[in-house]
Parts: C-alpha cells; structure tokens; sequence
C-alpha cells in the first residue's frame, strides 16, 4: 500500500507554507476545540486505530458542530488552506476529520494548528499545494478523488464494486461564480476555470448506482468518503459524507444543511436510505484515503 516516503512527510511539516500570507486568525478558527480533540484522541489512543476508523471518531466527536456554508471562502484575494472548526459544511467536515485523523498518526505529540493546516493542504490543494492563488485548490471533488489517488494517498474502488461509467460536461463553478466570493473579485479567473472545468469533464469518473447500493454497503469500510452523485448535469456530485459501518448497515455521517436535520453535523441513516429521499441522489462514489 504507498506511503509517502518519511522525508517527503518531513519537508510538508518542516517548509514554510503558502497561507502564511493570511493571519492563522483568519486561516484557523476554533483552537480551544482543537486542543480538546488532541487531549481526548491521546487519552484514548485513537493513533493506534487504523486510518478510517480514527477519521470515523474525529467525525463523531464533531458530531453537532454548527452547519455553515461557504467555509472555504475566507478572503477576497488570496487563498489559503484553512479549519473551521466552529462551523463546517459537508466538505470541510470530511476534510477536517480526515486530516486530523493522519495527523495524530505523524504527529503523535506536540501538533499545532500549523501542522492540522498542513495535512488540509496536501487534501485540498493540486499536488497537494497551495499557491495562494484560488486555482491551485481543488474545486471538483472528482478532481480531488483523481489528483490525491494519483499521489498515491488514497484509492477509489468504486469501479471494483460495481461501479459504471459517467461523464459530464462541467459548468458548474463558471456557471454560478457570483455565489463564491473569490469568483466575485477577480473575475479574470474565470477564463481558468472553465479550462479546470474541461480537465474535469474528461476525467474517467465511475459511480454506484442508487439501486445498487444497498447490497453495496456490507463492502463499504468504516471511514470511507461517500460522495453523493446528482442528478444536475453540470457538476457530478453535490455532497459528501463519512461511512460508519453499524450492526444494520453502513450510515452517513455528513454536515447537513436541512434545517429539519438541524443544519449540523449528524450520523444520519444508512447510505442506501438517505439516497432515496432525493430523486436529486442518483447514486455515490466510494473514495478510501490512505496514512501518510
């Protein structure tokens, strides 16, 4: 199974990084939060837990964190990896209890809201850095899936459990770039963009199809990240969320913004049953990230 090799880890936590253009004040919210989820995850030795279940327990114990859209939009100009840990959306909820998760692998002792910001970086960010430019992250989770298995940090097997092939033509970002803030103030970028959303619109995607998924879910592992296929043909997915294996299947953990939900980050019901309350949910994509 690749790893990075130890001195490739020692130079992502080691060289000085691309958000130091922004203040940790604005980069890193919620210390006090992270601090606590250190002490808990040393008392209870969570670094000795395989990946997917340590990402599993950082999910839970973030479980009714404050839903907030937009989390990633934390400036007009300059981009920059950051953690929220007071309000998350789908995204940055995976993404946040998965960074943490290796984190207290590689870093037994002594991490620092820096070193969390780093292992964001090596997820969010095309080959794993940030230029402080907003192109350089990843806007498409299908782009993430492809660009991190690429790095060797995870695998998609959503092929090998079913899966069939999709395409689409993506528009999505150009589409509604009024709704980000960085599209907003400088809408130059909009010309890379669409060039980003044609590189998207050509990767090999597969998915599961909805009726499919229940006699899927026993194959599923604790950790892995499910992302929900959509009917919306400009982009491929619309959301995204954690697998928890329980005795009567394999739930859902995600950051909701369903108001009757609670618009916060719950375990919710089995994958298979939270696809059908949709006609909008047309199936997942299985992504299973590897340690560091």
């Amino acid at each position: 199974m690749p790893r990075l090799p130890a001195l490739l880890l020692g130079l992502l936590l080691a060289l000085p990084a691309a958000f130091a253009q922004l203040p940790l004040s604005t980069t890193f919210q919620g210390t006090a939060k992270f601090q606590r989820l250190l002490a808990r995850a040393e008392a209870e030795n969570w670094r000795a837990l395989p990946l997917g279940d340590r990402t599993v327990r950082v999910g839970t114990a973030l479980l009714g964190t404050p839903y907030v859209n937009y989390t990633l939009e934390i400036d007009d100009h300059i981009e920059a990896p950051s953690v929220n840990f007071n309000g998350l959306d789908c995204w940055t909820f995976y993404e946040t209890s998965l960074a943490f998760a290796r984190l207290i692998k590689a870093r037994p002792t002594g991490a620092t809201p820096a070193d969390l910001l780093r292992f964001i970086e090596l997820e969010r960010y095309r080959n794993g850095r940030c230029t402080g430019s907003y192109l350089s992250r990843i806007h498409f989770l299908e782009e993430v899936f492809a660009d991190n298995v690429r790095r060797g940090l995870a695998v998609n097997p959503t092929r090998d459990l079913g899966g069939v092939p999709i395409r689409r033509t993506i528009t999505e970002m150009t589409s509604a770039w009024r709704d980000y803030r960085y599209l907003r103030n400088n809408p130059a970028l909009l010309r890379g963009m669409a060039v980003i959303q044609q590189r998207v619109s050509a990767l090999p995607v597969t998915y599961i199809p909805r009726a499919r998924v229940a006699s899927v879910e026993k194959s599923l592992r604790n950790g892995d990240i499910i992302a929900i296929v959509s009917a919306d043909r400009s982009g491929y997915t619309s959301h995204v969320g954690i697998a928890v294996k329980r005795p009567d299947g394999t739930h859902l953990m995600h950051a909701t913004s369903n108001r009757a939900r609670g618009r916060r980050c719950i375990l919710d019901d089995r994958i298979s049953q939270y696809l059908k309350r949709s006609p909008d949910h047309i199936g997942i994509i299985v992504y299973r990230p590897l340690d560091v």
